[in-house]
């Protein structure tokens, strides 16, 4: 029997470690409320209209509450999408999980890479991390600030990570 040591490779230092995930609207307690708030009231307004003799407002007006319920329901799905990127010396790991929950990973040599975000930041344009010719647009669901702001934090996780790999 042959004892070989075993050969352990140090832990990458991480420079930047983040989840990226949409801004909540409402919590489940707040949708609650407000989705009693608006079935009372339209109800209420229904009942007034019925009193006088305008039953088909009754009826459309559920369907307004049905049509506010599925907007929300849209609303929390879409909430489901998250983004994860890690810059590391070595690479940049981006894994995306959509509403749907479908993935989507990528890793990119940090070397190579780019943080490319148009200036002034708006709500058309959009943050990339750039290798070659292919781009990976990050945050979609961020606002203009936010995309700034990540970028800025990428740019210097970015340099930090090639100060490692490359020492001056």
């Amino acid at each position: 029997m042959l004892n070989l040591p075993l050969m352990l490779t140090p832990p990458e230092t991480i420079y930047m470690d983040a989840v990226l995930t949409p801004n909540r609207s409402l919590s489940r307690n707040g949708f609650l409320i407000a989705m009693t708030a608006i079935a009372v009231t339209f109800f209420l307004t229904g009942l007034i209209f019925l009193s006088m003799g305008a039953l088909p407002v009754l009826g459309f007006m559920g369907l307004d509450i049905l049509a506010i319920w599925l907007a929300f329901r849209i609303s929390f799905r879409r909430q489901k999408e998250e983004t994860r990127v890690t810059v590391t010396a070595r690479a940049i790991r981006l894994h995306h999980k959509d509403a749907k929950g479908h993935e989507k990973r990528a890793e990119l040599p940090s070397a190579f890479a780019r943080v490319e975000l148009d200036e002034p930041a708006g709500p058309a344009s959009w943050l990339r991390i750039e290798h070659g010719k292919t781009a990976w647009i990050i945050g979609r669901f961020l606002t203009p600030p936010e995309r700034s702001d990540l970028a800025k934090a990428l740019r210097k996780a970015l340099q930090a990570a090639r100060s490692e790999r490359y020492p001056v």
